[in-house]
């Protein structure tokens, strides 16, 4: 696995892809775009921060590319719905600058209401002046929270410790986190109408984009104090300096600009607005914050590497963070389905439908049907296809995708079965698991139960005597050894199905052998991958 780190990394993090004898790692730091370009190429993986623009054009170069993994919460560096359509994983350290982050929102909360900055300044300049720097206190004051994920949760915990009233707002939690936080949950009209404090936590998407803008700034209430930690755009910074020119906001403070660096005119004039206190996108930067990203996005990597489910992957489907050990299994055991019955199809797909059957059926099985579907169009399609572009390779391929749920199962407090339709033909399967271990139980409407294995021969055929011998001898007599053996028929001398586990593989000859001295109906002989 080669990596190349563009951006300054904690070393802590680096360490633990170092000490991993699979993991060629490049630092080169401050690269120009053309000398990216010309490199990018090589690598598998690239650990960035927010100093390297991952877009389309590096993406294009990015040949044999796998992974970006963002030492950081923010992935606006990153293409990321174009890095999907590349097969790229993006992933993201989510949890380990929050704290940082909520403390610095804090930090320039009280720098600006105790004129911090300010009367540094004066000090600093020789002048002992204390009347020009009187200050807000915190106490009583109403305060609104937008976004109350991870940052905004703690941002609120602090508000509350300084005997603030906490109004949030956020769509996408529920009513208990708000009241678990002992803060009221409020429409984002009503945080503008009362709040005398407003500090937005959210990400910077296109709901999120000039969230704040002209219009909610005139109906805020007059000295309001405004607070961006979050992402440069959510507030519209050219109605922001309108707001702070006509005194209808008392000042703001933000640490992150639509331009990093800023280079624009509105930039310019609100940074150095005598009603404004400012720092360069410094909410991670606390050596706790850096080391945490890293040592969660290094975890990433060897988790891709050992080809275990990714936690947090930006364009992945991903289960609950409780349920991962759980799920694992069934993961396995879908990838184990599909490799088997796609060998099966000898037509177009049209439509794939995967149903979960028992107690699994409680959970959301999305990221089940995507790295089952990876697996079964990784048969079919020449590019790489994984859990990132499954979906979109199958929309594209015109395949109808349906996901089947019933937590009512009579045999198997666990069920997986996958069927896939072509014209003019149906192939179905059936599995669970047994102590961990993928069990095939059932193939087409014939009951089985065996484990899947590397090497495997599947025949049908009109059940008589004598025929399973035949089997043996010809493989015998080329020195294939028959490690296990299942049997499924529906009823005595109708048709009948056997499944050898086999010790090597079976070459045309041999197949066209068997075919011949048996009258089988359909022979194929299986390679699984995902058996190993």
């Amino acid at each position: 696995m080669k990596i190349i780190v563009t951006d300054e990394v904690a070393q802590e993090g680096l360490a633990i892809l170092q000490r991993d004898p699979r993991v060629q790692m490049d630092i080169k730091l401050g690269l120009k775009k053309e000398e990216l370009y010309s490199i990018i190429g090589d690598y598998d993986v690239i650990i960035t921060r927010s100093g390297t623009t991952v877009d389309k054009p590096l993406l294009d170069h990015a040949t044999n590319l796998k992974l970006v993994a963002r030492a950081g919460v923010g992935v606006d560096n990153v293409d990321v719905d174009y890095a999907s359509a590349k097969g790229v994983i993006v992933v993201n350290a989510p949890f380990g600058n929050t704290n940082s982050a909520a403390e610095h929102a804090m930090a320039l909360l009280l720098s600006f209401c105790r004129n911090v900055t300010k009367a540094n300044g004066s000090l600093k300049g020789g002048a002992w002046k204390r009347a020009p720097f009187t200050g807000f206190e915190l106490k009583g004051r109403t305060a609104g929270v937008i976004g109350l994920g991870k940052v905004g949760g703690r941002v609120a915990t602090r508000l509350k410790a300084f005997e603030c009233e906490v109004l949030a707002c956020d769509p996408y939690i529920a009513e208990k986190r708000a009241h678990d936080l002992g803060v009221k949950l409020v429409t984002l009209d009503e945080i503008i109408k009362n709040c005398d404090i407003i500090t937005v936590h959210t990400p910077l998407t296109s709901e999120t984009q000039n969230m704040i803008g002209k219009k909610e700034l005139a109906g805020m209430k007059d000295g309001v104090i405004i607070i961006n930690a979050a992402r440069g755009g959510i507030i519209n910074e050219e109605a922001m300096l309108e707001a702070l020119d006509s005194g209808r906001v008392a000042g703001a403070a933000f640490d992150v600009w639509s331009q990093e660096p800023p280079d624009s005119e509105i930039l310019k004039k609100l940074i150095a607005h005598e009603k404004m206190v400012v720092t360069p996108h410094l909410g991670a930067n606390t050596f706790e914050a850096q080391v945490n990203v890293a040592v969660d996005v290094a975890k990433e990597i060897l988790r891709y590497m050992d080809e275990q489910p990714i936690e947090n992957a930006i364009n992945i489907p991903k289960f609950d963070a409780s349920l991962m050990g759980q799920m694992r299994p069934y993961l396995n055991l879908v990838n184990v389905l599909a490799d088997f019955i796609i060998q099966l199809a000898d037509t177009n797909l049209n439509k794939i439908t995967f149903t979960y059957t028992g107690g699994l059926a409680q959970y959301d099985c999305t990221p089940i049907t995507v790295c089952g579907l990876a697996s079964l169009l990784n048969r079919r399609v020449e590019q790489e296809v994984n859990m990132v572009n499954a979906q979109l390779v199958a929309d594209n391929m015109g395949i109808v995708i349906e996901e089947v749920k019933s937590t009512q199962s009579e045999d198997f407090s666990n069920l997986i079965t996958v069927s896939i339709e072509g014209p003019g033909e149906k192939r179905l399967i059936s599995g669970t698991v047994f102590e961990g271990v993928p069990r095939i139980v059932k193939l087409r409407d014939y009951q089985m139960d065996f484990r899947p294995e590397e090497h495997m021969l599947l025949l049908a055929y009109g059940d008589r005597p004598g025929i399973i011998g035949k089997i043996g001898t010809i493989l015998g007599k080329h020195e294939i050894n028959i490690a296990a053996m299942n049997l499924g028929r529906r009823e005595k001398k109708g048709e009948a199905m056997v499944i050898l586990s086999l010790d090597s593989a079976v070459p045309a000859g041999v197949v066209d052998e068997v075919r011949e001295a048996t009258d089988a109906t359909f022979v194929k002989p299986l390679y699984l991958i995902t058996a190993k």
